[in-house]
């Protein structure tokens, strides 16, 4: 199997959507519908328990009103996936040997299996959710932009999944939920009026850190990685997957890039305003 796909026997632009019609088994199928309806039923159970735990440590929560206690439980099950999402893609990337770059048997963009799969499946019946609730509330819980980078991570985790392609790329980008617990930290102490709070400075600081390290940083590691690894990439089954890789993590970056700005702006802001004060 390596030697034909190294030796360009097989045509990977033709035999696309056979190939993924090959892998997509009626045993996978079913997987991953159970798995997107696991990540759904993730974020409800998660939703659910954050309006119950919420009042027993913050009291402020009952004065709130429909619409801040509308985000304030759905920033609870994006808390809840960003861990899951980040925990489970940092197994995979770095403990498990699925993706373990020694392992010479099986290229890299075509490693895939069936817990990497489910991790998959349950962060798009999250984006899902989320996007769902985005657009039945909208604004109120985020803008266009929003609408973007759902879509796109929509778009490219499920072409994923149906291939059982580009994982290991597709776990990096997930990885970086691991910065969304501080941005929601950052907006559950802005409603509780504790921006004056050490707690507060001390998430925005980590806020910064991680962001340049998750969203910034990694993705040049991510780049890097697709550029010494082309020959590779080149064998994606058919074009739509192709292009997608060389896409959507751009735009992606580029968002990251803007919100990292904004980010900065408002770490330096405070910053400032404490130095003042002291």
């Amino acid at each position: 199997m390596l030697g034909e796909m190294e030796g360009g026997s097989m045509d990977y632009n033709v035999s696309g959507l056979s190939v993924i019609g090959n892998h997509a088994t009626s045993s996978k199928q079913i997987l991953w519908l159970v798995s997107v309806f696991g990540g759904v039923l993730m974020c409800k159970i998660a939703y659910d328990v954050t309006g119950v735990i919420s009042p027993l440590f913050y009291k402020g929560f009952n004065k709130f009103n429909n619409t801040q206690k509308l985000e304030w439980k759905n920033r609870g099950f994006s808390t809840f996936h960003a861990l899951f999402a980040a925990v489970g893609s940092l197994y995979f990337l770095v403990f498990s040997d699925v993706f373990d770059e020694s392992n010479q048997k099986e290229l890299i963009i075509n490693r895939s299996s069936a817990p990497s799969d489910i991790l998959l499946g349950m962060s798009i019946g999250y984006f899902f959710t989320d996007l769902a609730m985005i657009i039945w509330t909208y604004p109120t819980l985020g803008g266009v932009e929003y609408f973007f980078h759902h879509g796109l991570s929509l778009f490219a985790i499920i072409q994923s999944l149906i291939s059982g392609q580009v994982q290991f790329y597709i776990l990096i980008v997930l990885f970086t939920e691991i910065t969304t617990p501080f941005v929601n930290l950052r907006w559950y102490l802005d409603v509780a009026n504790k921006k004056t709070s050490a707690l507060y400075m001390l998430n925005g600081l980590a806020m910064f850190v991680g962001w340049l390290f998750a969203r910034i940083i990694l993705f040049v590691y991510f780049f890097y990685h697709i550029y010494t690894h082309f020959d590779q990439v080149k064998l994606v089954y058919y074009p739509m997957g192709f292009y997608t890789l060389l896409t959507i993590p751009p735009a992606l970056a580029l968002m990251n890039l803007l919100w990292f700005w904004k980010i900065t702006k408002g770490m330096i802001k405070t910053l400032t305003k404490s130095r003042k004060h002291s």
